[in-house]
């Protein structure tokens, strides 16, 4: 995380544009991790992989 920045604030923003909430963040120098409502996992799996891009093959 400290030498990718913006990597939490696109996560955090991607979230909050599907109406998803977030109940736990937890932070450190190489990740960032979330807690959020079970019925949301796979709609936020889909919208930050995404997000970050990783759906180009």
């Amino acid at each position: 995380m400290r030498t990718h920045p913006g990597v939490a604030q696109l996560m955090f923003k991607t979230l909050s544009d599907k109406g998803i909430n977030i109940s736990v963040i937890s932070t450190s120098e190489i990740k960032v991790s979330v807690l959020i409502p079970e019925e949301y996992v796979e709609l936020a799996v889909r919208a930050l992989h995404s997000a970050y891009e990783l759906d180009v093959a």
